[in-house]
């Protein structure tokens, strides 16, 4: 698909953007900086407008056309509530990497060993390799990149997709790896590294990578390992890479056992500069780990539930940053979201990001007052 460059249509910030927002400019100064994790809430019609393509109702124009639109619509949101650093939200993608192994060679999709019922990670896709697994047109996020900054000019911007612990676990190692799935995974983490390598090139300056399978223990590694594959799929990039460690957020619902501890020796392994961690849906425990951490990594701590239907007052969110700040110094703490907002409704969505922005207001001393959004 090729993007069409459009004129910049939304407003650039008030105050003058400093050459570089990346993981290795510390914010730039920024005083507790905000930012979403990566996909944001769809909006109701793209779910419809997705029905149409499966069904083979729309053009190549079309597709362009409608996620162009939403992808407008997801930075306009984060905009609105006032956060720092904008993502794309995801929004030309399903269900965070599903479709991404679309863009992969040398598997075979299995048929799902349930379809009926409640959604859940059983009803995943799932892979059998039957090649040498490749990407050979890479996995399409340097051009989602791309429009990014043509759609929102001078902001800052933050790029997010799954690291090989999250690719890996859904294929099988059959034909060529003949079981082995450390070559598996090696060649993943490959596949990574050059679409890291991709966003580099174009000028990316915050790449996240999300890893929800680092706290997966099905497949058999231990959190060293784990980092060894992140680490191989980032190197030579530690200063503008991020790492996202959650513990699932399919339907609402984690995947792993929710303790930071068990991870700490791969967590400290990570040749990057940030980790983005989820604290708000566990009742901000494990916050002892991050005097250590905070010591190598910037940290970009969770004070919204994305997994609840509660919407946190701005006073909330002041007390969960203020418990952080107990034990993080001020200048390597970013503010997020525990997770991305993609299993929630957008109006949620968007009520949550303003309770985010607020209450990091309150805790910079600012006005916290803002307008609310509008449903």
């Amino acid at each position: 698909m090729t993007f069409r460059k459009p004129s910049g249509i939304f407003p650039a910030p008030e105050k003058p953007l400093p050459s570089r927002c990346g993981v290795g400019g510390g914010g730039n100064g920024m005083d507790l900086p905000t930012m979403g994790v990566g996909s944001y809430a769809a909006p109701g019609w793209l779910f419809l407008f997705r029905e149409a393509m499966r069904g083979g109702r729309t053009g190549e124009e079309d597709v362009e056309e409608a996620f162009d639109d939403a992808t407008r619509i997801a930075i306009a949101d984060q905009i609105e509530a006032g956060v720092d650093i904008v993502s794309d939200g995801e929004l030309r993608r399903s269900r965070f990497v599903y479709e991404m192994y679309d863009r992969l060679t040398g598997i075979e999709r299995l048929p799902p060993g349930r379809r009926l019922g409640v959604p859940g990670y059983d009803r995943a896709p799932h892979f059998v390799a039957r090649e040498r697994v490749s990407a050979p047109g890479g996995l399409g996020i340097a051009a989602e990149y791309r429009r990014l900054a043509e759609l929102a000019p001078d902001r800052r911007l933050k790029v997010a997709f799954p690291g090989p612990m999250t690719f890996m676990p859904k294929i099988g190692p059959e034909g060529p790896y003949g079981g082995d799935r450390m070559a598996l995974l090696d060649d993943i983490a490959g596949i990574v590294r050059e679409e890291v390598g991709r966003l580099a090139d174009e000028g990316a300056e915050l790449i996240q990578i999300d890893e929800p399978g680092f706290t997966d223990t099905s497949h058999g590694l231990d959190s060293r390992a784990c980092a060894e594959a992140v680490n191989s799929a980032i190197a030579g990039h530690a200063d503008r890479i991020a790492v996202h460690i959650c513990f699932g957020n399919n339907a609402s619902r984690p995947y792993a056992p929710r303790g930071l501890a068990r991870l700490l020796p791969g967590m400290a392994a990570l040749d990057c500069s940030m980790l983005v961690l989820e604290f708000a849906n566990r009742e901000m425990a494990d916050l002892y780990l991050l005097p250590g951490l905070s010591e190598r990594y910037r940290i970009a701590a969770g004070v919204i539930d994305v997994k609840s239907f509660h919407i946190e007052t701005p006073e909330e969110v002041a007390a969960r940053l203020e418990r952080v700040l107990a034990v993080v110094p001020r200048e390597r703490l970013w503010v997020t979201a525990d997770c991305g907002f993609s299993a929630l409704p957008r109006w949620l969505a968007r009520e949550k990001l303003h309770a985010m922005v607020a209450g990091t207001r309150l805790v910079r001393g600012e006005a916290a007052a803002q307008a609310q959004p509008e449903r």
